[in-house]
């Protein structure tokens, strides 16, 4: 018992540091710089101001915002297409070929994000495998324009971030009683209300986790813009990437970046109260 209590302990004072000097002391200082002005001979100087959030506020930089924001959106719908249908089929369907199939959803993670990009553009160029294979199936004449487009882009983040939205619908759907889809259909349910009134309302949670995984990254992936789209759009993380090391302007980019951060903490406090106020009613009914 005293080794139990003993291994607990220093597990938890392991999290704990790391969250501390890893997570919160970088939020904390990042935060800090941003209200600081820019150095001439050093990073920044030790002169507060809230400039840099109202530079957020200018008409560049909240058109910047919303094209990001909608391509982060567009993404995390691509993702939830193609991601719920393959953890509901994987879940119901695939038991033998369950773990092969889920190694090849996480063997992604084990490889470089970027030379998984310069794999995705080995298959868009011009004389790759996706134009060849068209041309030679008699689909297409000329090879097709697809690399240095949105189109592009948009593959390389729904590649890139497919995997997190798979992992949370997977362990949702896993914990779902199937019986309760059986009834419905029993009870003479469609398939479209058997996914909208009951598989649906039943997997918001993991829809949700998965969404808020997604969507961040979406925003701030600067390297999938620039290789895959030639960098003909400019996203929020090609402006914290310029900041930080081309007009090494850290308190901009680091405004920019602790405005990111309380998105995230938005949209998690929404999720945490969304599914707090369940919990809350059900404790007031028992």
């Amino acid at each position: 018992m005293m080794k139990d209590d003993l291994f607990r302990k220093i597990s938890i004072s392991l999290i704990w540091f790391w969250l501390v000097f890893f997570a919160l002391i970088p939020t904390f200082l990042l935060f800090i710089s941003s209200l600081l002005l820019p150095g001439d001979n050093e990073l920044v100087r030790l002169q507060f101001t809230v400039e840099h959030y109202v530079r957020l506020l200018n008409e560049n930089y909240l058109r910047v915002y919303f094209r990001s924001f909608v391509l982060a959106s567009t993404c995390t719908i691509g993702c939830l297409l193609i991601a719920y249908p393959f953890s509901y089929f994987l879940v119901r369907f695939c038991d033998r070929f369950k773990g092969i199939l889920l190694l090849l959803v996480i063997i992604p993670f084990w490889t470089s994000s970027l030379v998984r990009t310069y794999a995705i553009i080995a298959m868009l160029k011009t004389h790759g495998i996706v134009n060849s294979s068209l041309i030679a199936l008699g689909v297409i004449e000329q090879p097709i324009a697809l690399m240095y487009t949105n189109t592009a882009t948009m593959i390389g983040l729904i590649y890139t971030l497919l995997p997190l939205m798979v992992l949370p619908l997977y362990a949702n759907i896993e914990k779902l009683d199937m019986r309760l889809i059986d009834a419905a259909r029993d009870l003479g349910a469609r398939k479209y209300q058997i996914v909208t009134k009951v598989l649906l309302p039943l997997t918001i949670s993991g829809i949700a986790s998965g969404c808020i995984l997604v969507f961040l990254p979406a925003m701030t992936l600067f390297y999938i813009p620039d290789l895959l789209g030639g960098a003909k759009t400019l996203l929020l993380g090609n402006i914290i990437q310029n900041q930080f090391l081309a007009a090494r302007d850290w308190p901009m980019g680091a405004a920019i970046s602790v405005s990111l951060t309380l998105i995230m903490g938005l949209l998690l406090y929404v999720y945490w109260r969304y599914y707090q106020s369940p919990l809350e009613s059900d404790r007031e009914a028992h």
